[in-house]
């Protein structure tokens, strides 16, 4: 059996706004309601596991009642941070389970359903996979007080003015990659990595993992699966919508 935990803990800060960034309306339905939907969609079976903050399921609740949602989640309280609300949601998860689980953000409400079982196949094989789109701008690398990698000599031939400015370089873009979601993994891969102590390095599932000692494996993502963060994101979305 296959499940996927969808983790929405935003507090809306960069949205300016009160209300949770993934309880904002888009196309005149909530951004978490549709990210459920389009998992739902996805596989009529799939088991879906829902990680929000314990002060934010009332509001959720009360959503639901108001746009009549009705598609079955298990909830989860939201931890400390991303890691913890992660272990909270694979503790849903029997320890005895076979298959593959996914972690996706519930501000990404446009995952293609390609994306998404490319996602979930690849993964039973490889056992952690992650969507990717190629960087299309430009990208530079900033270096602080003046010291990049083996520029010594040079910095020390630089006057104290230009020294205290920041140093930078274009970096090769065709060597990067944006991470989206959902990650998907092994059950019992993923169970195992987040049995590790914490670290700041945990900044998304694939990192635990990778921590864990496991390869990674890359596969293509869809470029209208945004993150939504800003106001600007919401215009977009509105937009795909």
């Amino acid at each position: 059996m296959d499940y996927v935990i969808i983790v929405a803990g935003g507090k809306g800060l960069r949205m300016g706004s009160d209300i949770p960034k993934q309880f904002l309306p888009i196309g005149g339905k909530p951004v978490l309601m549709r990210t459920l939907e389009r998992f739902r969609e996805y596989d009529a079976d799939l088991q879906i596991i829902l990680v929000l903050p314990e002060a934010q399921q009332d509001y959720w609740h009360q959503l639901c009642e108001e746009y009549h949602f009705d598609v079955a989640y298990t909830l989860a309280n939201g931890g400390q941070t991303r890691f913890h609300s992660v272990q909270n949601g694979l503790a849903k998860v029997p320890d005895d389970a076979e298959g593959v689980v996914g972690v996706h953000d519930g501000v990404r409400p446009f995952p293609s359903i390609e994306v998404i079982r490319n996602c979930y196949e690849t993964a039973r094989t490889a056992k952690a996979v992650i969507p990717v789109i190629p960087v299309v701008e430009t990208v530079r690398q900033i270096f602080s007080n003046g010291q990049t990698r083996t520029d010594t000599d040079k910095k020390e031939s630089l006057s104290p003015e230009v020294r205290c400015q920041k140093e930078s370089r274009t970096v090769p873009r065709d060597e990067y990659r944006l991470v989206q979601t959902p990650q998907t993994f092994d059950i019992q891969l993923l169970k195992a990595a987040n049995r590790q102590p914490y670290n700041d390095g945990f900044t998304d599932d694939a990192s635990v993992v990778e921590s864990y000692g496991h390869q990674i494996t890359l596969v293509e993502g869809n470029r209208e699966n945004i993150k939504i963060t800003t106001p600007y994101d919401l215009k977009i979305a509105e937009v795909l919508i």
